[in-house]
Formats: structure tokens, sequence, C-alpha cells
């Protein structure tokens, strides 16, 4: 009788090392050691505790519903201004404006550092039209999510403070407080390999307050007033609103950008722009 093949997998053969390695190594299937309590939180408090805390939502306001990024109306007959942009200052000015240079020399292409797939991130991502946002209140914490590239932002409002030496993220680390019905939102650890706006970069001093309220006398329309700082890559603060309309019966689709990512990459993973199909 012939031996009987089995095919191995490289997830079975990832399996089987972890199984028949010894403790030290990292074994599938192992719990991790326990998170510490965040900086600012008691043990036994705040979001990760959210029993007995779900009462103090119905004091916050209504965002129910899902919101559409919209724009402030031209006036009849005028044409509509373009939006004011951030004053770059130093290394970062000058890099913007070989970029604008390289974009006007090759028709609008310009090289990208990222998948065509990967997400904005902050600021982007509280700032993009057609996809919309989805506002989620529980104890503890506010959580956003963003219909294109199906992103997810947390903001911690059970009363923690910033990591001191938090890891860099597409959407940083944030916290929050409610001034009255007011979301106030401090957010830090930007990645900035990340856009300010498109070809303009910033510093990882770069932080970014937000207030998010509805519009007084109309309940279907919420603004977000943002203000980005960054010492070293603006010359001053840049302010924007930013107001959204409310589909009080709509839900988020999904969005898997992944599956028809099919650009190529060169030698160094940099995606290849290409006028042709691929």
């Amino acid at each position: 009788m012939g031996m009987k093949r089995v095919r191995i997998t490289a997830a079975t053969a990832l399996l089987a090392a972890g199984l028949l390695a010894g403790p030290s190594f990292g074994q599938a299937g192992m719990v991790p050691e326990p998170s510490p309590t965040p900086e600012g939180l008691k043990p036994g408090t705040g979001a990760p505790f959210p029993k007995g805390s779900y009462k103090d939502l119905d004091r916050l306001p209504d965002w129910g519903g899902i919101w559409f990024r919209t724009f402030a109306p031209a006036t009849a007959g005028a044409k509509p201004a373009p939006p004011p942009k951030p004053k770059l200052k130093g290394k970062y000015k000058a890099d913007y404006e070989a970029w604008q240079a390289a974009m006007l020399k090759n028709n609008g292409l310009v090289k990208k550092t990222t998948s065509n797939c990967a997400p904005p991130g902050l600021p982007g991502i509280m700032q993009l039209p057609q996809y919309p946002y989805e506002f989620l209140f529980t104890p503890g914490r506010v959580t956003i999510n963003q219909e294109a590239w199906m992103q997810t932002r947390t903001i911690w409002t059970d009363g923690r403070q910033h990591p001191e030496d938090p890891d860099p993220g597409y959407f940083g680390h944030a916290t929050g407080h409610w001034e009255g019905d007011t979301l106030v939102v401090d957010t830090i650890a930007i990645k900035d390999s990340l856009e300010l706006a498109p070809g303009m970069h910033h510093s990882p001093k770069m932080r970014i307050t937000e207030r998010i309220h509805l519009k007084a006398g109309d309940p279907n329309t919420l603004l977000n007033e943002m203000t980005i700082d960054d010492p070293d890559a603006l010359e001053e603060p840049f302010k924007a609103v930013v107001p959204y309309t409310r589909d009080r019966n709509g839900k988020l689709l999904e969005f898997q950008c992944s599956e028809n990512d099919r650009n190529p990459v060169d030698a160094e993973g940099n995606t290849i722009v290409t006028d042709t199909p691929s």
C-alpha cells in the first residue's frame, strides 16, 4: 500500500510549530499578559467596566442614524471659493512646493508612498464626502465608524490620559470629554507619513482639537470645528468647520478595497502609478 500524501499549508505548519515549541516560544492560542490600567483611571473603572453606566448615556445628545459630509452652498451667481489650506513653513513648505511642481510636470500624476487601499487616517477621515459616518455612544468611549475603508476611530471619554509615549497610528490616540452637548476631542500621535492635505505632510507634533455638536436650531446638522496645531510644520493653527447632514434610517455599507487593490509595487514597496489598466 502506498503512503498517503498530506498537503501541509503555511497555516498548518505555523500551528504545528507553535504546538511543538516550548513555553518560552510564542504558542498559538496563548493568552497574552493583561494590559495595565491606563493612566488617569483607577483600577476597575472606565470603559473596560461599563456595567451600571449605560443609564448615563441618556443624558448625551441624539446623534442617531448616519451622517454625510456636506458643503456650504455657494452664493447665487458667485464662483465657489477654493477651501483654505494650512500655511506650511520650513521643510514642509519646501516639500509641498516640490510635490506641486512634480504634479504639474507629470499631468497630475504623483508618486504614492502607501498602498492605494490604505485609508487616509486623520484629519482626512473626518472630511470624506460621499461615504457616511456613524457615532456610537457607549460607557467611557465614543466610536466613530466610517464607511470608506471600514475605518473605526475610538475616542476615550472615561477620563484616561494620553500615554507618555504612544505608538503613532492612522487615528492617533484620542481622549474626549463632554461640555454640555459638545464633544471636545484631543488627538495626538498621528503617523507623520499621512497627509495633512494632498501633498502636505506634518510633523510628529501635530495635535488636533475637535468640538463636535449639533447645529443650533437644526438637529439634523452636525458640526465638527477642527483646529490643527503643529509648531514644526505650520505657521499658525489651521481651523476648519466640517458640516454633516443626517440620514436617520440609513446604514453603512461594506467597503472592501483590497479586493480591487491591483496596482503593482516596485522593489521597495512603493506603489507604481500607471496610465494603463492593471
